[in-house]
């Protein structure tokens, strides 16, 4: 036994020191669309992003250092973490101010940016992004293959290609749409352990309220 707490506690700390901040190799943006949001947790929270009077469809839920393999998170920095304001002007693309704080604590906090700079690279790589406006045209809630979003994105975006991009689903719905992208926010390959594209044929996409 205490040869294997020692096995963990070293796992630990090797761990902890790899994630400094700004040593990472390309980013993950990942879009979140709402109402599928909406219908598998934010509902639930009562979050304001799924009030009636937004019209929310592709949101940013955030933009990820990550390692060839795995990703840092929590960093250990010595920039300032953001101020309300800060936070509060990305609610029109994140859908909350809170999500925006749990994004640089979790994810900013690794790039090796101010808030302020990995907020404007965050807004600059999703103001980059050809969302495909289709799924907004949506009336009634369908099923639909993943690969289905997949390809709408690459035919809104022609630079990129397939290994770029991968679609995850959750609780049999389309939940987010992950692009690797450069520090210089250039589409490139994702790792393998992001590369996991969901495989469902009836994917439930939930149109925008």
């Amino acid at each position: 036994m205490r040869w294997f707490l020692l096995v963990l506690l070293s796992s630990m700390l090797a761990q902890a020191e790899s994630d400094r901040a700004g040593e990472f190799d390309y980013y993950v943006l990942a879009l979140s669309w709402t109402p599928n949001w909406c219908a598998l947790e934010g509902d639930a929270r009562g979050s304001d992003q799924c009030d009636d009077r937004h019209d929310f469809g592709w949101t940013l839920h955030g933009l990820w250092p990550q390692y060839n393999r795995g990703w840092p998170s929590f960093c250990q920095t010595s920039q300032r973490p953001p101020s309300r304001s800060e936070t509060a002007a990305m609610a029109d693309i994140m859908g909350t101010a809170g999500l925006a704080w749990h994004q640089w604590k979790k994810h900013g906090s690794c790039a090796g940016l101010s808030s302020n700079d990995y907020y404007a690279l965050s807004r600059r790589a999703y103001e980059n992004v050809n969302r495909p406006e289709v799924f907004r045209k949506l009336q009634t809630t369908v099923k639909l293959p993943a690969s289905v979003v997949e390809d709408a994105f690459l035919q809104a975006n022609p630079d990129w290609s397939a290994d770029m991009i991968t679609i995850t689903c959750r609780n049999d719905h389309i939940q987010e749409a992950r692009l690797c992208l450069s520090k210089e926010l250039a589409p490139v390959q994702c790792g393998r352990d992001v590369i996991k594209d969901c495989s469902l044929g009836d994917a439930l996409f939930q149109p925008v309220r």
